[in-house]
């Protein structure tokens, strides 16, 4: 069974139209949401939720679309399975912003409306909440509706990788555990990045003050987690144990720094996990009005983002077991999408001809690794064959 070439299969390129036009029609969505609000208002204050949506949702489906493309050219299994939770996640989360969107135009009561109708401030007929509501409600439809196909694109896809992940580590299950174990690795730094820039994204543009001292430390943070996770991926494929060891040990340090720093401010221990502090800082009565526009989505994203990160951690202990036992060769260079061949010669047996095997078989590079890189003698290599008998 010959592997096939990126985006050969039908199932590949369902999978990657599907992501696509969904990917096109939310943007639109939230491109006209954003155009009918900024026509009445100024992104100031509780409205700076608005351009905050746009701008996460346009890196969701950007990212999205890269995994896509990264999953059936890395022919991985695992990565697929993320995507289908990822998309999960953006349901979820266009759900969410339905209601925080109506919590941040809709600014006046009922009784206030009755008296007074204000268009931009109120809930009723004709006013601008009404007019974004149907973009909004449209988004997380979409998103339901193609994730049910990429659902079925996905099990097609399963079982058109698992064969082509043979040919990278051969049949020894040893092998294949480690390699799982490494595509799960490389799967939990993709969406650490999302996530965490999901966290700060909204921080940056909705929340912090561009004077303060915790903006500065999040201004900085972002280039050194992005480097963190970048020298992580290439230490786990190369197995460079001391940029691996250093990763690991940066990771702990990304869970806490911001407890680090609210520490200190609030003079309460250091150790304290971010999670739990901002968490506090989400619900308690002091900043309860600060994160009003984006306390639902920033709290999902923030526990997301720390259960991730711990996770990412872990695994990445158990990757680091697995350096110098033979996996390194399979990860380098067993993601080719170049199908294993025989080189096919024609022998003539008493005037048929009939093919052959050659005693030199081509394997993938990764083929040493999972003990089947030694060449192995073809079927005409034992005894000779006698005369053969034809059954028809």
């Amino acid at each position: 069974m010959a592997i096939e070439p990126l985006l050969a299969s039908r199932a590949q390129k369902a999978f990657i139209i599907t992501i696509s036009f969904q990917a096109v029609v939310v943007l639109v969505m939230i491109a006209i949401v954003f155009r009918l609000v900024e026509d009445e208002v100024t992104f100031t204050g509780g409205y700076k939720t608005l351009p905050c949506y746009l701008a996460l949702f346009a890196l969701a489906e950007i990212f999205e679309l890269f995994m896509a493309f990264d999953a059936l050219r890395m022919r991985n299994v695992i990565q697929l399975i993320g995507i289908l939770l990822f998309h999960l996640a953006l349901i979820v989360f266009s759900a969410l912003q339905v209601r925080q969107t109506r919590t941040a135009l809709v600014k006046f009561s009922d009784a206030d409306c009755a008296e007074s109708f204000d268009e931009v401030n109120c809930d009723g007929p004709g006013s601008l909440w009404r007019r974004v509501e149907p973009y909004l409600i449209v988004t997380p439809c979409v998103i339901a509706a193609s994730w049910l196909s990429i659902l079925f694109c996905t099990k097609q896809l399963y079982e058109e990788f698992g064969w082509a992940i043979f040919h990278v580590v051969g049949a020894n299950p040893k092998m294949k555990t480690m390699y799982q174990w490494y595509q799960i690795m490389i799967c939990f730094l993709k969406f650490d990045f999302f996530f965490f820039t999901g966290v700060t994204m909204q921080l940056l543009i909705v929340v912090l003050s561009r004077n303060s001292a915790e903006f500065a430390i999040t201004i900085i943070a972002i280039p050194i987690v992005l480097i963190l996770l970048g020298l992580c991926g290439v230490a786990v494929q190369r197995e460079i144990k001391w940029i691996m060891t250093i990763s690991l040990v940066m990771m702990l340090a990304a869970e806490s720094y911001l407890s680090l720093f609210h520490g200190i401010q609030l003079k309460t221990r250091p150790t304290d996990l971010i999670l739990v502090y901002k968490l506090v800082r989400f619900y308690e009565p002091a900043s309860r009005a600060q994160y009003a526009t984006t306390r639902a989505t920033l709290t999902i994203f923030t526990i997301v983002a720390f259960l991730l990160l711990f996770a990412t951690f872990a695994v990445g202990l158990r990757c680091f077991a697995d350096f110098e036992k033979g996996l390194m060769e399979s990860k380098v260079h067993g993601q080719s999408y170049t199908p294993v061949k025989n080189d096919v010669k024609m022998q003539v047996l008493n005037g048929d001809s009939i093919p052959a095997l050659s005693d030199k078989p081509n394997y993938l590079p990764s083929g040493d690794s999972a003990g089947m890189g030694q060449p192995q003698g073809s079927y005409l290599g034992g005894s000779a064959l006698g005369q053969r008998i034809s059954i028809e």
